[in-house]
């Protein structure tokens, strides 16, 4: 093979790679799927596309070996094909963010609310862990949080939060966090419990976030 020869054939696959990043809906769909496994309906049902248009970016992903599926009895599960892949969503995201100032100043504005809201880290939220004055919510899908949630985090979907108020007791600290610093269900879930009179918190953070940080995560199977 000639130098010019392996050349052009590493950089295709590279970009072959690298194309299936390009789409807005296929870069969602990886995002979702960093959560956990999810069908070809939950990921249409998220993305708002037909099952048509989620089969077919799904079908560019299986090409590019950036996902896998499995079947369970009569659904299609589809997965990352590895784990490495979530790093690069964060990556790209945090690239976005330092040459692209319009797109943090757009998620400070719609999830942040700094005038309104009171944000955490995970160093905050670490410290805060420690004593028995805190509540954490996570407010993602149960299967999401079955898939691997923050140690001592409890489930409740934000479809389901308002229902279970009562459940929360109102001397504590309630800090709720959700996918990630671009995910509005914490945000959702924080103006709702200010609403009701809670001292709640937002977590600038998901579980990839957290894992990426150093720290495990907890499962339920």
């Amino acid at each position: 093979m000639e130098p010019r020869e392996f050349k052009d054939f590493i950089f295709s696959h590279f970009s072959k790679v690298s194309k299936a990043f390009s789409s807005p809906k296929r870069f969602e769909l990886l995002d979702l799927l960093s959560q956990s496994p999810k069908t070809v309906e939950m990921l249409a049902k998220e993305t708002s596309m037909s099952l048509a248009n989620t089969s077919k970016h799904l079908q560019s992903l299986l090409e590019s070996k950036l996902v896998s599926f499995k079947k369970e009895k009569n659904y299609v599960i589809y997965e990352l094909a590895d784990e490495s892949i979530s790093d690069i969503l964060s990556r790209i995201k945090i690239l976005t963010e330092m040459q692209m100032v319009e797109v943090k100043h757009k998620r400070i504005n719609y999830i942040s609310k700094p005038s309104e809201i009171e944000a955490l880290s995970i160093e905050e939220l670490t410290a805060l862990l420690k004593s028995d004055t805190t509540e954490l919510i996570d407010v993602r899908p149960t299967r999401e949080f079955e898939a691997g949630h923050i140690p001592g985090a409890i489930s409740i979907p934000i479809t389901n939060l308002k229902e279970m108020l009562a459940s929360l007791p109102k001397d504590k600290k309630i800090i709720a966090y959700c996918r990630g610093p671009y995910c509005v269900y914490a945000t959702e879930a924080v103006e709702l419990l200010q609403e009701q009179g809670f001292t709640a918190y937002l977590l600038e953070a998901g579980v990839q976030d957290w894992k990426q940080g150093g720290y495990r995560l907890d499962e339920h199977h």
